[in-house]
């Protein structure tokens, strides 16, 4: 098959790297336009140029998608199949060139979790499984007839970082079945059920601010959700300190908000329940251990 990648981040790449690698011909990628960073300014890559420019594969980058010379350029290419991992929304008049169409991979058991954000808003919910989930592209977003999902448990200790990293992986496989798949005509798409339809909508600040009147349990999820991007916090003394990893505990005794500290430990009362904080970071400063966090630094 003769294929176009369309991704940006580092989810993308491992089902970037297996279509290089299989029998099947990238014939292009395309991703986001170089951004300048940091101090100096200098010039970044995506991760999927990166790859791309060090495996000689064409790179396109257009600033809107429905630029006319853009499309000619995909056009031209002649693909079978267009693959989207992590990237935008793409226009009808660029997801219908290929005689095969267009596919995506979503990071969810499709219709559960439609939206930007679905890995977070799984951990963020409680759940115990999640998937991933190919998806045959049409004009609404995330509701394409489905070719092919894995599931996936969520372990007790995975974070948004750690089940992010091993859905990229499973994902990569779940990509490559499904272009051989399309390639043999051997698949049946889904019609996917729009009564199970739960959102994952972009997550925003307000998204990452701790309410500890919610529960210990509640509080929990959103700080594995979010760590280690962009991270839970709540504010003290007009500062934010951050939140990468807590623990459940049984301790009772205190009231939302309130903070038990000893040299090493450190506890704050939930709305039920109450948190062990195990990884924090104040404004200003690096992400630390709460042990070496309370050598210089004291709540009271």
């Amino acid at each position: 098959m003769n294929i176009i990648f369309m991704g940006t981040p580092d989810f993308s790449v491992p089902s970037l790297e297996t279509l290089y690698n299989s029998k099947h011909k990238i014939s292009a990628v395309v991703t986001a336009p170089d951004k300048q960073r940091g101090r100096g300014r200098k010039i970044s890559y995506t991760p999927i140029k990166e790859f791309a420019l060090k495996n000689n594969v064409p790179v396109l980058q257009p600033e809107k998608l429905k630029d006319e010379n853009f499309i000619s350029d995909l056009k031209k290419i002649n693909a079978d199949i267009f693959v989207v991992v992590a990237f935008r929304i793409l226009p009808p008049e660029v997801f219908t060139i290929p005689k095969f169409g267009s596919f995506n991979l979503h990071g969810s058991l499709l219709p559960k979790f439609r939206g930007a954000a679905p890995i977070q808003w799984a951990i963020m919910k409680g759940e115990k499984e999640t998937g991933v989930t190919t998806f045959a592209l049409e004009e609404k977003v995330d509701t394409g007839k489905i070719y092919l999902q894995e599931k996936i448990n969520i372990d007790e200790k995975d974070d948004f970082g750690s089940l992010h990293d091993k859905m990229s992986i499973i994902g990569a496989k779940v990509v490559l079945d499904t272009v051989d798949l399309i390639e043999e005509q051997k698949f049946k798409l889904l019609q996917q059920d729009n009564s199970c339809t739960s959102p994952a909508p972009k997550i925003k600040k307000e998204t990452a601010k701790i309410n500890w009147n919610n529960s210990a349990e509640y509080i929990h999820n959103q700080i594995r959700g979010l760590s280690p991007y962009p991270c839970t916090f709540f504010i003290h003394n007009k500062k934010m300190i951050k939140i990468y990893k807590s623990e459940l505990v049984d301790k009772k005794d205190l009231s939302p908000s309130e903070i038990f500290q000893t040299k090493t430990e450190l506890y704050i009362g939930c709305g039920d329940g109450c948190l062990k904080i195990l990884e924090l970071q104040k404004e200003g400063s690096r992400r630390m251990t709460t042990e070496d966090f309370l050598r210089g630094f004291s709540f009271k």
